[in-house]
């Protein structure tokens, strides 16, 4: 069972003269009132009551009063706290008579249950480290955050990269004209000698058959001369005619290949070359480009899945509000962060996430509820009774929404449903009768 509070006497303790309360305990108990009556003060005494010095008041003595403060608590497990005397020293009492001290009231009271502006003043990534010590992944999702804050870092080094590298390889001048590879002096040099090769054998035929015809006009006519010698001669002809045949049958289709291509291509070589070069450039540019491009989109599956891990991580956690998360360091309610939620909605995040802190406190304290309409006010009361919630809160109103009006800091009237055995609302008096340092 959570610890709530069943009723609280205030006494001479800043703007309050005398207040009586016995607050709802589900739900929102509403201290209204035009502004400088006490309403604040009411609060602060609790807070001072039950989370220590810390809390005192600057100036706790209510002005003009002789009689120091005294403040009386009881909650519903039966303590009793109390503050009196010239010094407002703390006392405890446990329903057996035994007595306490301050390390008691802590062990279930929450600090920013009595002191609500600290947690909502605090900022966006306070409150968020808050919610995940409560939930117990503040370490894995800080890693996990680490983790895709390091790879985000990294993708974005990548990405500037693949764009330059892209925009480098777009300005790079393509031949489509030139050859893949850088074309080579000797290889030329070579084929050249080699045709010249050919064309000189060629040559060496053609002049073989010249001779040889020479040859065959000289015996001829040696014939004519030398009968005495014809039949020698004639088989030397027949001969020669022979080797003529020959020669005349391998050189006849013969045809010289011209060497003016690989000419001109030696004259523009190196033209080619730095065609060639450019292109090699290009595709080396085009081929980083795309690496860079392929490592930006791996990092980008790498931070989607630090994500799911770390959405997965939230979905399985016992948070303490439907439609609470954390994004990027930060509380979102509903889709909205701390900045865009509404004031009803700030204030239903805080005291969920201040319940969840510390579950055996059972109440909270809340300053200044005038930023809430008639509506909202209506639905927030309503979860809290949902959540078993006690909160005592203060308006500048003295509205039907209101269950308590203090004015110059007496309670002037009661509208809340009196407990059993209690005094009905008619019964306590308009403008009460008060001895000072008596209640």
């Amino acid at each position: 069972m959570s610890v709530k509070i069943n009723s609280l006497e205030v006494e001479n303790i800043k703007r309050v003269k005398a207040v009586v309360i016995q607050p709802t305990q589900n739900g929102l108990t509403i201290l209204g009132g035009n502004n400088n009556q006490g309403k604040t003060s009411v609060l602060d005494a609790i807070a001072w009551g039950l989370g220590g010095n810390k809390f005192k008041p600057s100036q706790p003595n209510r002005e003009g009063s002789s009689t120091p403060p005294n403040l009386k608590i009881t909650m519903n497990n039966g303590l009793v706290v109390e503050r009196k005397g010239k010094n407002s020293e703390l006392k405890v009492l446990d329903p057996e008579g035994n007595k306490g001290g301050q390390q008691l009231l802590n062990s279930f009271v929450e600090e920013l249950a009595i002191d609500l502006p600290k947690f909502m003043e605090s900022t966006s990534k306070e409150k968020a480290n808050i919610l995940l010590q409560i939930i117990g992944i503040g370490e894995q999702l800080n890693q996990l955050d680490r983790q895709e804050q390091e790879t985000y870092n990294e993708r974005y080094q990548v990405g500037r990269i693949a764009d330059q590298k892209k925009k480098f390889a777009d300005e790079q001048q393509h031949y489509p004209e030139a050859p893949k590879e850088l074309v080579s002096t000797m290889d030329l040099i070579q084929q050249q000698q080699q045709i010249l090769a050919i064309n000189g054998e060629n040559q060496r035929k053609r002049e073989n058959v010249q001779r040889l015809q020479t040859k065959f006009d000289y015996e001829a006519q040696q014939i004519e001369q030398l009968r005495k010698q014809l039949a020698q001669m004639e088989e030397a002809h027949q001969l020669t005619t022979n080797d003529l045949t020959i020669a005349q049958t391998s050189a006849k289709d013969l045809q010289d290949q011209s060497t003016a291509e690989l000419e001109a291509s030696l004259q523009n070589i190196e033209q080619i070359n730095i065609k060639v070069r450019a292109n090699f450039d290009k595709e080396k540019a085009e081929q980083e480009a795309t690496d860079y491009a392929e490592q930006y989109n791996t990092l980008t599956a790498d931070i989607n899945a630090v994500r799911e891990e770390r959405m997965k991580l939230l979905n399985n956690a016992q948070l303490p509000l439907p439609g609470l998360s954390v994004q990027d360091g930060e509380l979102v309610y509903n889709g909205q962060k701390w900045d865009n939620m509404s004031g009803s909605d700030q204030l239903k995040v805080s005291t969920a996430i201040v319940r969840k802190l510390k579950p055996d406190c059972g109440f909270v304290l809340l300053d200044k509820l005038e930023q809430m309409d008639m509506i909202t006010l209506n639905e927030f009361s309503q979860w809290l009774e949902q959540e078993g919630l006690q909160a005592i809160a203060t308006r500048v109103s003295t509205g039907d929404e209101c269950s308590i009006i203090i004015e110059d800091g007496y309670v002037t009237e009661n509208r809340l449903v009196p407990s059993e055995g209690g005094p009905t609302p008619q019964q306590l008096p308009q403008h009460p009768k008060w001895k000072e340092g008596e209640f």
